[in-house]
């Protein structure tokens, strides 16, 4: 068995990156002052040298640090509105400034991203020439993109570390702006859009791969998410790699719910369409941000 290696985005740069998740914090509450170690009552304004001392530090570096935190919003400035067109259009442009192996690298790391929060490791077996949209897209899902139009479509298939499942994941770069984008974000949010079967993505099936019989008959599994923050589309879309049909694909989101009977949930196609996508999300957003960072 193949033990792919590789490096894989940070998954802290994620936009969309769960809050950490933990036990409630103890809390523990101090004396009052104005009482002894006793509990007795004692005057307020009886406040030995040393705590006065101390307080009256605690106070000069308080106020050291609002006036430094003061003077570097000041020079440094709040990016606003220009900063966020600038992050927007940089985000656009990534399609033909960024090699292919930084917005799909070889192989991905998806730790806790498989059922039950097990790991999963995906490699890359085969990248599409990057094209328009023309014949990538369902009918349906085509109309349903149109408004936001097609600049550049980028996608790449990967498989699991077991070579049983094939999920194919794409970036669909528009020409919209970002007002275009949040009414097609809005309408996908309120018409349901990305949990229609209708609307499903269509797989990239590259001969002499695994993914080589994963046709349109065979996709178990999908996601896809209209960004707001970039003109970028991303979705993902899996099923199994011995060419089965799937009678029943369901939303990624369905197939992960607990409880789920479904083929797709109990092979844990959800978590591959879902994990992969989300972790080339994330990487998108971490060649954006360099991109913004470098010296003009």
């Amino acid at each position: 068995m193949r033990r792919p290696t590789g490096v894989s985005p940070d998954p802290s740069l994620s936009w969309n990156a769960p809050a950490t998740s933990g036990t409630r914090p103890v809390v523990s509450f101090g004396e009052p002052e104005g009482y002894d170690g006793v509990a007795r009552p004692r005057p307020l304004g009886r406040r030995g040298a040393s705590q006065a001392a101390a307080a009256a530090v605690c106070l000069v570096l308080g106020l050291g640090l609002i006036s430094g935190a003061v003077t570097g919003s000041w020079l440094v400035g709040d990016p606003g509105e220009e900063g966020t067109r600038s992050t927007f259009a940089a985000a656009g442009s990534l399609w033909h400034s960024v090699p292919v192996d930084q917005l799909f690298p070889p192989t991905v790391q998806g730790q806790g991203a498989g059922p039950g929060g097990a790991d999963r490791t995906w490699t890359r077996i085969a990248v599409a020439p990057d094209s328009g949209c023309k014949d990538a897209f369902a009918p349906l899902l085509r109309k349903a993109l149109a408004p936001v139009g097609c600049e550049r479509l980028l996608r790449a298939t990967y498989t699991d570390a077991t070579e049983s499942y094939v999920t194919t994941v794409g970036l669909l770069f528009t020409t919209a702006d970002a007002p275009g984008m949040t009414a097609l974000a809005n309408r996908f949010r309120k018409e349901r859009l990305d949990r229609r079967s209708d609307l499903m993505p269509l797989p990239y099936a590259a001969k002499d791969t695994p993914a080589a019989r994963f046709g349109p008959e065979q996709r178990a599994a999908w996601t896809v998410s209209v960004l707001t923050e970039a003109p970028v589309v991303v979705y993902a879309v899996s099923g199994w790699a011995d060419g089965r049909s799937v009678d029943d694909p369901q939303p990624a989101g369905d197939a992960m719910e607990s409880g789920a009977t479904t083929a797709p949930a109990q092979a844990g196609l959800g978590n591959e369409a879902r994990g992969l996508a989300d972790r080339v999300e994330r990487g998108l957003r971490k060649n954006v941000r360099s991109a913004t960072e470098q010296p003009s």
